[in-house]
């Protein structure tokens, strides 16, 4: 059973729509071991986005995750990664198939809804940053 870290980000949240973006994870067979809203500090989206400090959109990045709340989730299931990823869509919104997430409900490319892990190694870091064994469910 594979594990990745699903964000629906500040924009998500303030649309409304996060009961739309789990149901379309469970619609598709996806569980969900962990999930809590939280409000980050720009320190907290900077160790996060770490990996992207010497990009040019860092900056307004760590700006927008730290606009408003955000909805953190692990979620579960096989082959959860590539799964979450097609449910996404595309990063830029004009280039994601017709029923993601991002082309229904991004309006750029930094505003796009929702965040997912993009590989094992990745996934395990960032479900760690935000949570610890206490609160992961055990199935």
């Amino acid at each position: 059973m594979e594990r990745t870290l699903s964000i629906i980000k500040p924009d998500g949240v303030a649309k409304n729509v996060i009961g739309e973006v789990i149901r379309r994870f469970e619609t598709s067979g996806i569980k969900i071991a962990a999930m809590k809203m939280i409000q980050l500090t720009k320190p907290q989206a900077q160790g996060f986005y770490a990996v992207h400090k010497q990009r040019p959109f860092f900056d307004s990045l760590t700006d927008f995750m730290t606009s408003g709340p955000i909805v953190v989730m692990i979620l579960e299931g096989e082959d959860v990664i590539a799964q979450n990823r097609k449910l996404m869509g595309a990063t830029n919104f004009k280039d994601a198939e017709e029923g993601t997430i991002r082309k229904d409900y991004a309006t750029d490319i930094e505003k796009n809804v929702v965040h997912g892990s993009d590989a094992p190694e990745t996934a395990a870091f960032e479900i760690g940053y935000f949570f610890n064994d206490l609160e992961i469910q055990q199935r």
